[in-house]
């Protein structure tokens, strides 16, 4: 058990030192596409520093999550701060879309009034945020697959990266054909890609901080599959819901069939618990037994 301990605090630790490494990558990106937005009059490349400076707080935000969530649970906090990183990917995913329309706004007033714009300096400041984004991207694809505040992190950046990829092309096209309406279009372009973004994190997000019952679990699937078992009547009054990433808890009512003893009631309970993790992966389950109670038996009551 020690070791699986070490193991977490470990890797949380690489967690933050990969964080902290984009950070500063984004905050140099950010500084250099900002004067260099400003000297080359590219509203493209200003709206890339502006979602690059969304990144900057996205990936503030993910890392004091990352840091809270490994604060040890407290009697006025009986669950520490567990919850902290569905609510730091709940606000990148709100930042996102909040970028977006701020950018189709500018977009649609410079593509009224295109201006010529110093396209030499955008390539340049476009291939540097791809580098700096690129890494920063490499650098979090791992923990994204497992967490849903890194993968917040991880789909700012790499939105961004495809964003520089597109200013980058924008840039070409100024340069050698003299399109600079092509500046306001990218912009557009890559905000409504922002908003498609930002929705399905914001929409994943929310059902977690609501306590919804995930996508994969079918409740009525895992009420079968529990009734089925020796001495047990019937699971009702069931929740199911996402504490973390990682923590999936179920809270029920279980009617049996026979007035069992406390020592039994653990056995069935043992079993219980592991046809939940096995099947279903629930790793924290509250069972409350009854026998003969006289109360509602739905699946799903409101209480």
């Amino acid at each position: 058990m020690a070791n699986n301990q070490n193991h977490n605090h470990t890797h949380a630790n690489l967690k933050g030192r990969n964080l902290i490494i984009s950070i500063f990558l984004n905050v140099v990106i950010t500084i250099a596409q900002v004067i260099g937005g400003l000297v080359s009059g590219s509203l493209s490349l200003l709206s890339d520093a502006l979602h690059n400076f969304s990144d900057v707080i996205s990936l503030i935000v993910s890392y004091v999550a990352t840091r809270l969530a490994q604060k040890k649970a407290s009697e006025d906090k009986t669950f520490g701060y567990k919850r902290a990183e569905i609510l730091a990917a709940f606000i990148n995913a709100a930042t996102l879309i909040i970028v977006a329309i701020i950018l189709i706004k500018e977009a649609i007033l410079r593509f009224k009034n295109p201006e010529t714009i110093q396209s030499n300096l955008v390539i340049i400041l476009a291939l540097l945020a791809i580098i700096g984004n690129g890494f920063s991207v490499l650098l979090l694809k791992k923990d994204s697959d497992n967490n849903l505040n890194i993968k917040s992190a991880y789909i700012h950046l790499l939105t961004d990266m495809l964003a520089s990829i597109a200013v980058l092309i924008g840039g070409l096209l100024m340069k050698y054909y003299g399109l600079f309406w092509v500046d306001s279009l990218l912009t557009f372009l890559l905000a409504l890609y922002l908003i498609w973004v930002g929705y399905f994190l914001l929409k994943s997000s929310t059902k977690m901080l609501m306590l919804f019952t995930p996508e994969h679990i079918d409740i009525k699937d895992v009420v079968i599959s529990v009734n089925k078992l020796p001495k047990v009547k019937k699971l009702h009054h069931v929740h199911i819901w996402n504490l973390s990433d990682n923590e999936l808890h179920l809270e029920a009512h279980l009617d049996l069939n026979e007035n069992v003893s406390i020592t039994e009631f653990d056995n069935i309970l043992l079993t219980i618990e592991t046809l939940l993790q096995d099947k279903y992966h629930i790793n924290h389950v509250t069972i409350q037994p009854e026998f003969n109670k006289d109360d509602i038996k739905d699946i799903i009551v409101q209480d």
